[in-house]
């Protein structure tokens, strides 16, 4: 008589079945975009049956938010949220061209929800004024210990790099040709420029 499968080992069997409809879902999202992609299409292409896909994802939206969450982590991961801001940025740029299919992913439904009745607009949303208060929040420390300049609004300044980040990912899904690496080093020179206390200008 065999003995029961161990409780561990059918959590994780189960976990390696989430990540799989995940990663499965990344990929379809990114190539057909939220609307023409359906939980039947991503259950098929995972190998798991439409009940077996529920199990994990009660619908549509729970699994969209899945999808985000992975991408949330990655960069969690990838960040320092208290070094220094001009490195970080530098750092996206490998963080792009590592993770294609979590860009692609992001990139997708961001255009897809961009409308406010759109369900993932308000997540959207969110997620673009947490990144915009964090680098307004780490321009504006380094302003007050004197490493960058005091005479420019940190939440401007702010908006223009969370908007240039968002847009070279898009610019790269569309041409892989760009030279990332070397488009970031100029553009985290340039703000080093611009940020640096009149002495050393």
């Amino acid at each position: 008589m065999t003995s029961p499968r161990p409780y561990a080992s059918l959590l994780a069997k189960g976990e390696d079945r989430r990540q799989r409809i995940v990663t499965v879902a990344q990929r379809l999202l990114t190539r057909n975009g939220w609307r023409n992609t359906s939980l039947a299409m991503i259950a098929r292409e995972a190998g798991v049956s439409p009940a077996g896909l529920l199990h994990h994802f009660t619908s549509k939206n729970q699994l969209l938010h899945a999808v985000l969450d992975a991408r949330d982590a990655d960069d969690l991961q990838q960040a320092d949220l208290r070094g220094d801001l001009i490195a970080e940025i530098e750092k996206v740029a490998e963080r792009i061209q590592r993770s294609p299919e979590l860009v692609g992913t992001f990139a997708v439904l961001l255009v897809e929800n961009l409308q406010p009745e759109a369900p993932l607009h308000d997540r959207m949303l969110d997620r673009w004024n947490l990144a915009v208060g964090i680098v307004t929040a780490l321009i504006r420390h380094n302003q007050e210990i004197g490493r960058y300049r005091a005479d420019f609004d940190p939440g401007i300044r702010a908006v223009e790099i969370v908007a240039f980040i968002n847009g070279m990912e898009i610019s790269w899904l569309l041409d892989h040709s760009i030279p990332l690496t070397e488009v970031f080093a100029e553009y985290t020179r340039s703000l080093t420029r611009d940020f640096a206390p009149d002495p050393l200008r």
